[in-house]
């Protein structure tokens, strides 16, 4: 069957060409786990640094393990994340379509072309898929491998099942480059014969990922270090064809701890997990770029950046060959100072839901109670239970009243609230200037420091030692009828 090399032609016409293009190629296998995002956000960066081109491709050739549902999570990631994408699936492009799936026939006729040129064979031996992942295949004693070119197509016309296997020179060694590693050489004898085209007709994820590399015009391709070993054989395939070899960017794993790797199966959080567990978008961001990257310069010690600014000052030299550790502390310190620094009204719209999660009376202000929470806070999802007492006061025991450092014990405390709820039923308005100086003025004639006369105040309207805010903050957010009856069953307990 003689190949119609004007297709070829035609598809290297359609490449673009004179710009930095880079790719993100997540399979929709469900979550978006750190190491994937980290591999999108490197992607993404490298492409805006460059004022280059940003594709989003599917790699859906692995039937087998998709996911339902899993592409619409990688919109809708790579959205929430502002990783906006030049070229996908949604927005189209030149050189469409960006579902491997879709693009089934190219990939056919590429492994064809390499039959032609002498650097792929058909190969009828039956092996099993555990067998070829295994790499246990001698390509030595691999019959097919020295059948004619009439004979092997003589046994595909007669309907015989077979792969297509990549041909790999017996001799010699192959160097290839990368832009974290170096140049790594290694010997063609230890390479297997890798299959290209599997029985149904599908190509192997090493075979595709290159074929759509080269058509789609990738410049700079990113990856994770398990890759490496499969580089020389991708190189191969490169020269094979005669192709321009992209710039390779191996990414050193992310680690749960010094031996092991982060992974969904150990319960490692994914992109998801830590958005429920209270973690800001932009936070997770900034922390996973400073997994495995460094900034340089007079930026050495700066860690907090906006993508803007990563966009900026991202540079492969920065990229480091050593794993990174996930250290959830690191990111939760992130997360504190990206929720300080927000507009008081941006962190209340945020932390509305989670508030109104503990205090569902509508009497109570969200934003009110937010704004006591801003500066005490590491996520999100610690809200509901520092704030729950404003909805009900808790079960507590008297002796939360005695505290050391206020000087009070429960007689103390007594006298405090006896003189304080008089006091607080006869201010003439309810509002903080109006409290805390009622407070602070009830103290002084009282001949007490401040502290002693507001711990037991604070302690009867939140039953709880420690609370957001102070005695008069949570006083006014409650209100005086709701305060008031607070303090006098606070007199109760210490009858």
């Amino acid at each position: 069957m003689a190949l119609d090399h004007k297709y070829f032609e035609e598809m290297e016409a359609k490449i673009p060409h004179g710009k930095v293009r880079t790719r993100f190629a997540p399979s929709p296998t469900g979550y978006m786990h750190v190491g994937n995002l980290r591999t999108a956000l490197y992607t993404w960066l490298i492409a805006r640094n460059a004022g280059g081109t940003f594709i989003l491709r599917i790699e859906d050739t692995d039937q087998v393990r998709e996911v339902k549902g899993a592409t619409e999570v990688i919109y809708r990631t790579m959205a929430e994340c502002g990783l906006n994408h030049d070229e996908g699936p949604d927005v189209g492009g030149p050189v469409a379509p960006y579902i491997q799936s879709q693009r089934r026939d190219t990939y056919g006729k590429y492994a064809q072309l390499l039959i032609e040129k002498g650097h792929a064979y058909y190969c009828f031996c039956e092996k099993t898929e555990s067998e070829e992942d295994s790499g246990e295949f001698d390509r030595g004693e691999d019959p097919c491998r020295s059948l004619s070119l009439e004979e092997a197509q003589a046994r595909v016309d007669a309907g015989e099942p077979y792969v297509i296997r990549q041909k790999i020179p017996h001799e010699g060694t192959t160097t290839f480059h990368d832009a974290v590693f170096g140049a790594i050489t290694v010997e063609n004898n230890t390479l297997d014969d890798q299959v290209l085209i599997k029985r149904d007709g599908l190509p192997t994820y090493n075979f595709a990922n290159v074929i759509d590399d080269h058509l789609m015009g990738i410049t700079h391709v990113v990856r994770g270090s398990e890759y490496l070993s499969s580089a020389p054989k991708y190189n191969l395939l490169y020269e094979a064809f005669g192709w321009e070899i992209p710039t390779y960017v191996h990414c050193s794993p992310v680690m749960r701890d010094q031996q092991h790797k982060m992974s969904k199966r150990h319960g490692d959080p994914s992109y998801e997990d830590l958005k429920a567990q209270g973690y800001l978008t932009q936070a997770i961001l900034n922390y996973v770029a400073l997994l495995g990257w460094s900034p340089r310069g007079e930026l050495a010690e700066q860690e907090i950046f906006s993508l803007e600014e990563l966009a900026k000052v991202f540079d492969l030299e920065g990229v480091s060959k050593s794993p990174a550790i996930f250290d959830i502390d690191k990111l939760k310190h992130f997360n504190a100072l990206y929720l300080r620094a927000m507009a008081p009204e941006e962190f209340a719209k945020v932390a509305e839901p989670y508030i109104r999660q503990g205090v569902k009376n509508p009497a109570i202000s969200a934003q009110e109670v937010a704004a006591l929470l801003q500066a005490r806070c590491e996520t999100l999802i610690e809200i509901p239970e520092k704030v729950d007492f404003f909805d009900a006061l808790p079960e507590y025991d008297a002796e939360l009243f005695t505290n050391k450092k206020s000087k009070t014990n429960p007689e103390v405390s007594r006298d405090m609230l006896q003189a304080a709820i008089p006091m607080l039923e006869g201010l003439g308005e309810w509002t903080q200037d109006a409290i805390h100086d009622g407070l602070v003025a009830l103290a002084e004639q009282l001949g007490v420091k401040n502290a002693t006369l507001m711990w037991p105040v604070r302690i009867a309207a939140a039953g709880k030692a420690v609370t957001p805010g102070g005695a008069v903050e949570i006083c006014r957010i409650l209100g005086r009828e709701e305060t008031l009856r607070r303090l006098k069953l606070g007199l109760e307990k210490m009858q």
